[in-house]
Parts: structure tokens; sequence; C-alpha cells
């Protein structure tokens, strides 16, 4: 996606509506053979080495994802664990599913936590940070209520960080969602991430932003649209 930001600069958009529009219109036109998703970047005007100015949170998407997401719960009792079970989690418990990521298994895409627990899955920290598993307050991963957590994830809830460019990305619904659905959830990822600026950012917060498919072309958005 990177790559894509840099070297196409062949779509654009003035606004939110037309840009989900020119997507659609350029999946609908490639034809792929499986429904595309549609994801967003956002270069932001932050020194990404410096830890004062991460930019990192979470957004609970008012249409979904579209995503089917797998859910596992870390929790030390048996009414967490049959609380997180009866939400929706793929997976409860504590000890055995350290010891199953340990194994390499890694079949899923969100983790909740309790906060007694964080010290005893922090063997598996190595394995779940690099892929943005790892449970965190901030984005609402680490907290007493699993069920509500685990009900979020499964919702359409997303997590986005900056990576090392200073870019966010972040996962917006599917190609096939209605038009104003999409730029519903862009508008609401948009202003959590604004809302995420660190005091330590100055000048220009969001440079530039774009929107794409899975497979397809990037399109950039007019900045003073947002």
């Amino acid at each position: 996606m990177t790559k894509n930001i840099k070297n196409i600069e062949k779509y654009s958009a003035a606004n939110l509506e037309e840009g989900i529009k020119k997507i659609q219109e350029l999946a609908a036109a490639a034809q792929r053979k499986f429904v595309e998703s549609v994801d967003l970047a956002v270069n932001l005007g932050i020194d990404a080495k410096q830890s004062d100015q991460a930019v990192k949170g979470s957004v609970l998407l008012p249409n979904g994802s579209g995503k089917k997401v797998k859910v596992i719960v870390f929790c030390a009792n048996d009414a967490q664990r049959d609380a997180a079970l009866k939400a929706g989690a793929s997976m409860a418990g504590l000890e055995d599913l350290v010891a199953k990521i340990e194994g390499g298994f890694l079949d899923f895409d969100c983790c909740v936590a309790t906060p007694d627990v964080m010290q005893k899955i922090s063997k598996v920290a190595r394995k779940l940070g690099p892929r943005g598993l790892m449970p965190s307050p901030k984005n609402g991963t680490v907290t007493p209520d699993v069920e509500k957590a685990v009900s979020e994830a499964l919702k359409g809830k997303v997590n986005f960080k900056n990576d090392k460019a200073g870019t966010v990305h972040c996962l917006v619904g599917k190609v096939d969602f209605d038009t104003q659905a999409l730029v519903e959830n862009a508008k609401a990822i948009i202003k959590a991430i604004k809302d995420a600026k660190p005091e330590a950012s100055k000048g220009k917060f969001v440079k530039q932003f774009y929107l794409n498919t899975t497979m397809g072309p990037s399109v950039q958005i007019a900045i003073d649209s947002l």
C-alpha cells in the first residue's frame, strides 16, 4: 500500500463520497472473483521515530467492517470465560491459550484480556505484538468487561496505529457496502485519528489521504474536504 501511495497519482476525488464511488466503479469494472475490502491510508505530519508522537487507537465502525472476526479472550475465572464465549468469542481461557500461541496458534483477529492476567500473557507478547494483536487498554481490549469488548469486536471495532513512515492504515468496510455506509465508516475513522493527535505533533496533522480496494489503485481525497 505504501508503494501504491508513492507511485499512483492517477485518481483523485474532491471528497469522500466521490472517492468511494470511484473505487466502487473501478472494482466493478475489474470484476474480481471475491468481494474486495476498502482501506484508507492517512499520511500524518508526525515524526514516527518519536514515541510521544505515536498515533494509536480504535473505533467502532457505525456500519460494521464486513469482516468475519475471530476473537479470543484471556481471562482467569469461569464466569468471565463463560461471558466471553456467550458473547461470541472463539476461545477463552488462560494457560491453555498461552500454550497454544507459544506453539504457533495465531488463527484469530483480535485478543481481549482482563487486567489481572496481563503479566501472565507477557510471554507471548513477541508473537502478538508484531501482528497488532497484543491487548491494549488504549484499544479497549484490556478490560474486565470481556462481554462488551467481544461484542464490539464482532460488530466492527477496528484498531489503528501509525507505521514507521507515519502513515495510518485502516479497514473501512467491503466494496459492496452502500456508498453512504462506507462514507460514514470513513468519517468515523478520520475523527478517531484526529482525536488521537499527539500534543507533540506540530503543524499540519493530516497531510495526505487515500482510499483503495484490496487489489485496486489508490484514489487521493482532497484534504480540505475532510
